[in-house]
């Protein structure tokens, strides 16, 4: 097997909807660089361009690719996320809704700016495909509203358009579906295969949604950082993975960013010229930790990083990443030191210029939800070590996609009296 379908097997593939690609310029955390921070941070303070009351319409624009980078408005682009699966569902609710708007505002209080949430629901309780094809207008317009709360705290969103697991559906309700029209058919991989469940996903109408609140489609609308195509994906009755790319193969999308099988947003055919960057789940699932964690995690995203500089020419996202409070041996301290060390082997990266294009922490909560947390849930109201180590990175990254035009390839330009690439 080549190190491509090496590669396309452990990650997740995105796609983006007309506008995706990836640099960092990163920090170490060493005593000189926490000084410069300080200072830069305080000067930024004073010439801080991209205020978030202060932010004109016409800077909220789409996120494109250049070379290895992601870019907006020709700056850097980096990666700040985190993940809050459930956003569609609570907001169908209007107890609840407020829990949407709770979450974009702590996030966002931490400097957190790309949120990845489900925009599906199959066949399932509050569903938005009752059927294929057949949707439910409020759960839709509940979708509408988190898109639009999502941009009032600027907020970028990755939106998955199906589960590869049985939860909200998914590709075995797709099965379902099927076998309910007369298929007989009697595996979940039948999904990426069968012409009639390929039908069904390829119809799914989600992007060319006209946003009720916002009145914008959502294939035009740079609140969408990318299209996921689906959650996780997996096709085990093809170790070759020659069905997967073959169910990329199919999409129509044009001009939109995508990610794990996802794309930035605009539909286009897909094709291996289309995909933007590679994304890779990190969770440690072991029953216990312990400090092997930490180093492996170091080198296995490094690993990842260079082969995805080297033969792919791509930037990689880690998309979910984080320790369960039910695994043996956890503590906040060691959760801290796993996010640290994601953040600094990204952040390194960027500082050589090279492919490690962002992270999402697995997951983001805010109060009163915790009845859905699967042992991986941060309420950042309750987490101050962990919420300071998310302002930490957040402030790093914002001096860099603030302040460090895409002038040159991995480099900057003094600006406001000090060179950024050489004192950060």
């Amino acid at each position: 097997m080549d190190i491509h379908k090496t590669i396309f097997l452990m990650a997740i593939l995105f796609i983006y909807s007309h506008h995706t690609n990836s640099l960092l310029l990163g920090l170490y955390q060493d005593q000189d660089s926490d000084i410069m921070l300080e200072k830069t941070s305080n000067h930024f303070s004073e010439h801080r361009i991209d205020d978030m009351d202060e932010m004109e319409d016409d800077s909220w624009a789409m996120v494109q690719k250049s070379g290895n980078q992601f870019v907006v408005n020709d700056q850097p682009f980096y990666v700040n996320g985190f993940n809050t699966y459930w956003l569609m569902v609570l907001a169908a609710d209007e107890s609840t809704r407020g829990k949407v708007t709770e979450v974009f505002r702590q996030a966002s209080a931490v400097g957190l700016t790309v949120c990845r949430t489900w925009a599906f629901n199959d066949g399932q309780w509050r569903a938005l495909q009752k059927k294929p094809s057949v949707y439910d207008e409020d759960v839709f317009k509940a979708l509408d509203f988190v898109v639009s709360e999502a941009k009032k705290f600027k907020i970028r969103l990755i939106l998955s358009l199906i589960n590869n697991w049985g939860g909200y559906g998914g590709k075995p309700q797709y099965v379902k579906w099927g076998n309910e029209a007369g298929l007989n058919l009697t595996n979940e991989d039948d999904f990426f295969s069968h012409p009639t469940l390929r039908s069904y996903y390829q119809s799914h109408t989600v992007l060319n949604r006209v946003n009720t609140v916002s009145n914008m489609t959502y294939k035009d609308d740079p609140t969408i950082f990318a299209w996921e195509l689906m959650n996780e994906p997996r096709c085990p009755s093809d170790p070759s993975g020659d069905k997967l790319q073959d169910f990329m193969g199919l999409q129509h999308l044009t001009r939109f960013n995508i990610i794990q099988i996802l794309m930035l947003n605009k539909w286009e055919l897909i094709s291996s010229e289309t995909i933007k960057f590679l994304v890779l789940i990190l969770l440690l699932i072991s029953p216990s930790i312990s400090d092997a964690h930490i180093s492996f995690t170091k080198s296995w995203m490094q690993s990842h990083i260079d082969d995805a500089e080297q033969y792919l020419g791509m930037p990689v996202v880690f998309s979910e990443f984080g320790v369960s409070a039910k695994d043996q041996g956890y503590n906040i301290s060691f959760r801290d030191t796993l996010i640290s060390t994601v953040y600094n082997t990204v952040l390194d990266s960027v500082r050589k210029g090279g492919s490690g294009g962002g992270s999402l922490l697995w997951q983001v909560f805010p109060d009163g939800t915790e009845y859905m947390d699967d042992g991986y849930a941060i309420v950042l109201s309750k987490s101050p070590s962990t919420s300071n180590i998310i302002s930490r990175h957040s402030t790093r990254l914002t001096l860099f996609n603030s302040l460090c035009k895409w002038k040159c390839h991995w480099g900057c330009k003094k600006k406001h009296g000090f060179q950024y690439h050489d004192e950060l």
